[in-house]
């Protein structure tokens, strides 16, 4: 969710309105139809990640100069809405480009592995000697959202924790929280204190229900949601709606502040970036807030903890949850020795190039770059992260995660029972 402020490269915008089937013939003359194999690196990603795209130029004019002399990378864009449909649609007319971005719902990157079109990147990876060259972490992301195989490219990850004003802390002797006990008692602590405990957009919902699934994999373990996914567990379980009941808790006891219903996402981030909210839940994303100018805490002053465990609980704490943001995939009609060659100067030096640029990705970087503590304390988590976990909706049909994210304020403020709210949120998997 960072952004990367460099002019676009001079590429075809794509679109699908009235220009269908010229989209699709000429990814299909650059991908797929040639016995020779293609003749560049075509890459289709959506609209809205302007972080890649730098990067990979940065490759081409570098480290891959050699790969770009033999296969010139071309990119091109569609909107991310309208990205799944184009990735389906050239899919069916064997016109996938050599690589692709995966569009907003998993499930369709995971449609793609079981019709075979994509390119088992744990077998090329080893095969080139560079799967060392991604983190643990991002594989077993990637493996939980895309059907279970390693098949997409971490351009993006995200880790998510709670964040702290460390001079508050300090200020008032209160200490890291490790359980759920003690954070409930230092939310009580930095109430009494005058200030509100957490942060967070009831506006857009996800940041409340992130709290929700993250007490079920603590309380319950990491397949607490995919045991729902699958049928063998119901959200209105008990042990499920304890997780809703405990977030409900916390906004009976006022901890989200007064105004959490109105809160949109920049306005909560303002709230712990001005001092008057000592902790907030986010995903590292929000490091381009911490190191920007609009921080009046100064980023000396936050810290990065993980969700506490939950007494008694079948969950780890090392478990951060992760997203890979929306990564990319090479098709497997299209690869060849030469496109083998890119795969692997991409692994090699991906992770080197992006935090060059002050990008954290899944991609393993060994060079040496300026970080303050708690981008340095979150790039360590990154590399060293050998398992993950998701979040609430990752797994939910697309009502489900609607539902789930417009009643979370809902839920805070006392306006839905725990027992109401799983229960409209499992209606909407079960009737998708």
């Amino acid at each position: 969710m960072t952004t990367a402020h460099r002019p676009r490269l001079r590429r075809g915008l794509l679109t699908l309105v009235g220009a269908v089937g010229v989209t699709t013939l000429a990814l299909a003359g650059c991908a797929g139809g040639s016995t020779s194999g293609p003749e560049a690196l075509t890459f289709l990603k959506n609209a809205e990640n302007t972080t890649t795209e730098p990067v990979l130029q940065a490759l081409a004019d570098g480290e891959c100069a050699a790969q770009q002399e033999v296969l010139p990378l071309e990119i091109s864009s569609v909107p991310q809405a309208e990205l799944d449909a184009q990735v389906q649609l050239l899919a069916s007319q064997n016109g996938l480009p050599v690589m692709f971005s995966a569009g907003g719902n998993p499930a369709e990157g995971a449609k793609l592995w079981d019709q075979g079109v994509i390119l088992d990147l744990d077998e090329a990876l080893t095969d080139l000697g560079v799967k060392d060259k991604i983190a643990p972490g991002a594989i077993s992301t990637i493996e939980k959202l895309y059907g279970g195989a390693f098949n997409f490219l971490p351009f993006q990850y995200n880790i998510e924790g709670i964040f702290y004003n460390t001079a508050l802390f300090e200020e008032n002797g209160w200490e890291v929280p490790t359980t759920w006990s003690e954070l409930t008692a230092l939310a009580a602590d930095v109430q009494a204190a005058g200030y509100t405990p957490f942060a967070a957009s009831g506006e857009q919902g996800w940041p409340l229900t992130r709290l929700v699934s993250g007490y079920l994999f603590r309380s319950l373990g990491a397949d607490a949601l995919q045991k729902v996914a699958d049928g063998e567990a119901k959200l209105t379980d008990p042990e499920y709606v304890e997780a809703a009941q405990a977030i409900a808790d916390l906004g009976a006891a006022g901890y989200f502040g007064e105004n959490v219903t109105s809160l949109d996402y920049d306005a909560a981030t303002n709230e712990f970036l001005t001092g008057k909210a000592a902790m907030i839940y986010m995903g590292s994303w929000l490091l381009g807030n911490i190191n920007g100018d609009g921080n009046q805490i100064g980023a000396e002053n936050v810290g990065f903890f993980p969700y506490p465990a939950v007494e008694g609980g079948a969950g780890d704490i090392n478990q951060y949850p992760a997203n890979v943001g929306l990564p990319a995939t090479f098709g497997s009609k299209t690869y060849t020795p030469e496109v083998g060659e890119w795969l692997k100067c991409i692994a090699e030096n991906y992770g080197n190039a992006a935090a060059e640029q002050g990008q954290i990705t899944g991609f393993i970087s060994d060079v040496e770059v300026e970080q303050n503590e708690v981008t340095a304390t979150i790039s360590d988590t990154i590399a060293t992260s050998t398992d993950s976990v998701l979040w609430f909706e990752a797994l939910f049909p697309a009502k489900a995660s609607s539902v789930s994210s417009t009643n979370a304020a809902l839920l805070v403020t006392g306006q839905l029972t725990a027992e109401d709210f799983m229960a409209l949120v499992q209606d909407a998997i079960d009737n998708p």
